[in-house]
């Protein structure tokens, strides 16, 4: 078949997991169960952000982003892959392949935006505290999201609208789900120019979010250490701690992934292993986190939980 004709064949072939004879089902009621527990705990932050005056305030405004992300991570993906391994079908429609991508790569490009709005907030109210109402205004919060989601979609589609100028010579995708680099890798033409913006819209991503970050609690740090107060230092431990653990986290798991594809010593089964890490980790442990670790929502869902029981 020439390379004209798979120009114009819609259905991909996904990768599979080499899966053992009987852990079939119970791989998937293990996913299925983290699927389940990850909306859930999202949804619940969501739900309590919306509905409790006492969460409407500019820090919570823009945590509201971070489970958003999470579920359009974890949803883009993880059905996905479930769905394949009881199915045992691992075909795709290309444009559902470029969407899939398209989505996961939204996803991660939105923790680094997100987590460096929320550093950004907590320098505000830290090293500002009398001037953080008049700095983050209803107008400046809106921006800040406004800015946070359309420089992601921004770059990604600068990225992703690369795909429409290359043919296709194969039809076999080397993941269990869809990514720009296995994408690429469907063309016979040269990616120079894809994996070019590709580094560069990385690049960007990288140091805007760290340089934002590093910004921030250096001087929450130095704001508190000068203080002299323990319950400030207490307070920068809490914002800080937390918030760094799940970016080195994200970070560890999305570079080895990032580098696993430009090297081919690499395990298929490990990449794809560390490629599903990325959208499961942090759905996971951001609502955990940043939800039950911040005291304010804590005491709100114990508070709805208490109620919900005495009725």
């Amino acid at each position: 078949m020439d390379n004209k004709s798979l120009w114009f064949i819609s259905e991909l072939n996904l990768d599979p997991f080499l899966i053992p004879p009987g852990a079939k089902y119970p791989i998937f009621l293990l996913g299925i169960t983290i699927y389940v527990f990850s909306i859930i705990c999202n949804l619940v932050l969501l739900t309590l952000i919306v509905s409790r005056r006492n969460l409407h305030k500019p820090m919570y405004f823009i945590l509201f982003s971070l489970p958003l992300n999470d579920l359009i991570g974890i949803s883009a993906m993880l059905p996905k892959v479930l769905s394949d391994i009881l199915t045992e079908t691992n075909t795709v429609q290309y444009p559902l392949c470029v969407l899939q991508a398209f989505l996961l790569h939204m996803y991660g490009g939105g923790i680094l935006f997100i987590l460096a709005a929320m550093s950004f907030d907590r320098y505000v109210a830290i090293c500002m505290p009398l001037h953080y109402s008049s700095v983050m205004t209803p107008r400046v919060l809106v921006c800040i999201v406004a800015l946070v989601w359309g420089l992601d979609f921004v770059l990604n589609v600068s990225l992703f609208s690369l795909q429409t100028r290359l043919p296709r010579c194969r039809t076999r995708v080397m993941n269990v789900f869809c990514d720009n680099p296995s994408l690429l890798k469907l063309t016979c033409e040269s990616t120079a120019v894809n994996n070019i913006i590709g580094l560069f819209n990385t690049a960007v991503m990288q140091a805007v979010s760290l340089s934002v970050q590093a910004f921030s609690y250096v001087k929450i740090l130095l704001t508190c250490v000068l203080s002299g107060r323990s319950e400030a230092k207490m307070k920068a431990v809490n914002t800080c701690v937390a918030q760094l653990l799940i970016l080195v986290i994200f970070e560890v798991v999305a570079m080895f992934t990032i580098l696993s594809h430009r090297f081919k010593n690499v395990s298929a089964d490990l990449q794809k292993i560390m490629g599903m890490l990325i959208f499961l980790v942090p759905p996971l442990l951001n609502p955990i986190v940043y939800g039950l670790y911040t005291s304010e929502i804590r005491q709100t869902l114990l508070r709805v939980m208490k109620n919900r029981v005495s009725l």
